[in-house]
């Protein structure tokens, strides 16, 4: 993940999603072609491996709505070319059935969990002790 130059801050998606078509490629490669019955195996090692690679770090930095359509649309390609099919309202009904989050619905939650640590919350106060020392100081 790496910054971009904009008006705003905002962070380039390219090695992340470069990473995960890596990643279920590599999946596909040694498991191949299974019968939809076993599709719940690839979902499984997907969940667990491969969209940790996509949402790796993204709770720090929140992706736009447009990054996100694009992380959402690659998770669709890859639920199309698991069950073969390119109807978008069977691959919605399958992703429901196997119970499979987008990276939106997951990002929301992940930052959400984020925003509430204790971490952040201890950060902010050093920051800010940090901040009015140096006014005060200098």
């Amino acid at each position: 993940m790496g910054l971009v130059k904009s008006r705003t801050l905002k962070c380039s998606l390219d090695a992340v999603k470069r990473g995960f078509c890596r990643a279920v490629n590599g999946i596909f490669g040694k498991v191949g072609a299974l019968p939809l019955r076993k599709s719940f195996l690839i979902l499984h090692i997907n969940t667990s491996k491969c969209m940790a690679i996509l949402l790796h770090g993204l709770e720090a930095l929140p992706p736009n709505k447009s990054q996100l359509n694009s992380l959402d649309f690659m998770v669709h390609r890859f639920l199309m070319k698991l069950f073969t099919n390119n109807d978008m309202q069977t691959i919605e009904f399958c992703r429901l059935q196997f119970i499979f989050k987008l990276p939106s619905e997951q990002i929301a939650y992940l930052c959400k969990k984020f925003a509430s640590s204790k971490f952040v919350s201890m950060n902010l106060v050093q920051f800010g002790v940090y901040m009015t020392s140096i006014y005060f100081y200098n």
